[in-house]
Formats: C-alpha cells, sequence, structure tokens
C-alpha cells in the first residue's frame, strides 16, 4: 500500500519507487519483500482495471475524491483479489480493514468493508 501511495501522491513510475521505497526503511524478510512487490506490479499492471473496478462500486464517490491512503489501500486489496487466487477473499478484506485500521480515518472503514465486499462479490459471481 504504501509504495502504491509514494506513486499515486508522488506521481513516481513504478521505477521510481522501486529505486527509493526499499532503501530508507527497515529490513523486510524477502517473502515479504516479495509478496508487496508482486502486489505493486498487478496494481500497475491492472491499474484501469483495478480502477474501474473501484469507481463502480463505491457509490457517489470518485477516485481522485477519495483520501490517498483509502484510495491506494483499496487499489492494494483489489490486486491482491484479482491476482492473487491462493488467498481467500475475506482474508483480504481482513487484511486490508487491519490495514485500514491503522493508516486510515476511523470512519473508512465500513466504506473500505463495503466497497471490497461489493468488489468480491461481483468477482465470484463471474
Amino acid at each position: 500500500m504504501q509504495m502504491l501511495f509514494q506513486a499515486d501522491v508522488g506521481r513516481q513510475t513504478p521505477d521510481q519507487v522501486r529505486s527509493t521505497f526499499w532503501v530508507a526503511g527497515d529490513p523486510v524478510e524477502p517473502d515479504v519483500r516479495g509478496f508487496a512487490e508482486d502486489l505493486f506490479q498487478i496494481a500497475q499492471e491492472q491499474h484501469a482495471r483495478i480502477d474501474t473496478l473501484i469507481a463502480e462500486h463505491s457509490a457517489h464517490w470518485r477516485l481522485d475524491r477519495m483520501p490517498a491512503v483509502d484510495r491506494n489501500l483499496l487499489r492494494m486489496a483489489v490486486a491482491e483479489l484479482i491476482g492473487v487466487k491462493s488467498t481467500p477473499f475475506p482474508v483480504v478484506i481482513n487484511e486490508a480493514l487491519e490495514i485500514g485500521r491503522r493508516y486510515c480515518a476511523p470512519e473508512s472503514i465500513n466504506f473500505l468493508n463495503g466497497v471490497l465486499d461489493s468488489i468480491a462479490r461481483g468477482l465470484i459471481a463471474k
């Protein structure tokens, strides 16, 4: 989510994000870094599809009007929903909400849950 936030708010290319993101932080386990890189890659490759899904399932909210943290948390979770078939949808949603509880405003949690649940139900129906 932080990589997506950096790309979005900082208007950086994926290569720019990758070149700076891992340098500044604490050491990260290789499997955690790999998973984060995979989600970032999926989110970048599927950007248009992900943003369309979010827009379709977030009634009365345009992406550019959402708080940046909420928007990028949704992008991360939707990337996992569509790109990581081994993770059950409820687990993806729960993990996203846990991250949201840490980084988002309290009133965002119900919104995030509703949007992600709606997207997941739509993906299951297909």
